[in-house]
């Protein structure tokens, strides 16, 4: 087990450092300059645009910036935002944890609804309600989520008025303590459902058909025909085997949703990464760019290695081979 684990370890470690190397290069070979936002589109002022570029040391070759900004991240120094002209990890630390938050959470949540709907859609199968079950998951799976999120808000918010309709706190109030708990799960409730619903037809549909699956394998006929209860093959059998491709999924739904959550962000004003990132996007802020798109491949790499250790612990057949 421990071979297995160090070989993932490794390989994740490979796969932030090339991209590390590969979005450097493409953010900064992307059409765009930096200089000309700082210096304003409206009649810049030459001297001011040879300045600032001369000030950043984008005036070196591409593989000088390169080499002098690996030595930085070497030494935990991410530079400095062009824009704001604070520290990058200073930015990235401030809004990872509102999008932690809101991601897992809804993550963990439309794992276990997508998973449980998904079962008893299987154990259902051919009927009335698995159709149904069936047809109302590729409608939601083609509901865009930020149309979805408008939609809460027009219900929720300015209709009903009993919940927020952006931000992660009232700042009207200053709560402490347990009531500042409890605003945050206020304010979090419309993303949080918004993002349960846009994800749990993707848990649906792996687990229903996954246990479809394992239901049709030779080995399960076999353990009817001796006789053995329904509910036991169910359970200890089919249910463990189908679980496993979920987990492959909720992975990968969890990675995408920390660095593709942007839209429902910016629709609830969530202060999260998603405002972050499309706001260094828009102005080539080169620095806060590099170092977001690294902690997104660090944090996509270790849910990657629990993952595949989880995995490995559940079906040993895999840490075995």
């Amino acid at each position: 087990m421990k071979k297995y684990i160090w070989k993932k370890v490794l390989t994740g470690i490979l796969t932030i450092v090339l991209s590390f190397c590969f979005t450097f290069f493409l953010i900064r070979c992307a059409p765009g300059n930096p200089i000309k936002v700082l210096a304003g589109t409206d009649n810049p002022n030459p001297e001011l645009i040879e300045h600032l570029t001369t000030k950043y040391g984008l005036d070196k070759p591409i593989s000088v910036q390169f080499i002098n900004y690996l030595k930085n991240v070497l030494k935990g120094d991410f530079g400095y935002s062009y824009i704001s002209n604070e520290s990058v990890t200073k930015l990235i630390k401030e809004r990872m944890f509102p999008t932690i938050l809101l991601t897992l959470t809804s993550s963990i949540l439309s794992l276990v609804l997508g998973t449980f709907f998904g079962v008893y859609a299987a154990r259902k199968v051919g009927t009335g309600i698995d159709k149904f079950m069936c047809g109302l998951s590729y409608i939601i799976d083609a509901t865009p989520g930020f149309w979805l999120g408008m939609i809460l808000i027009l219900i929720f918010a300015s209709t009903f008025k009993i919940l927020p309709t952006s931000g992660m706190y009232d700042i009207r109030e200053d709560y402490q303590g347990i009531y500042k708990a409890l605003d945050v799960i206020k304010h979090m409730i419309l993303p949080c459902i918004t993002l349960c619903i846009i994800q749990i037809p993707l848990y649906f549909r792996m687990a229903r058909s996954s246990v479809l699956q394992i239901m049709s394998e030779d080995f399960i006929l076999t353990l009817r025909a001796t006789g053995m209860k329904e509910n036991r093959i169910f359970n200890k059998y089919i249910l463990r085997n189908a679980i496993i491709p979920t987990i492959t999924m909720f992975s990968l739904s969890l990675a995408f949703t920390i660095s593709g959550v942007a839209l429902i962000e910016i629709v609830f004003a969530w202060p999260g990464m998603g405002r972050l990132i499309m706001d260094a996007i828009k102005n080539r802020d080169y620095p806060l760019l590099t170092g977001i798109y690294l902690m997104i491949s660090i944090s996509i790499c270790i849910v990657m290695i629990i993952t595949d250790i989880v995995y490995a612990l559940m079906d040993p057949r895999i840490r075995y081979e």
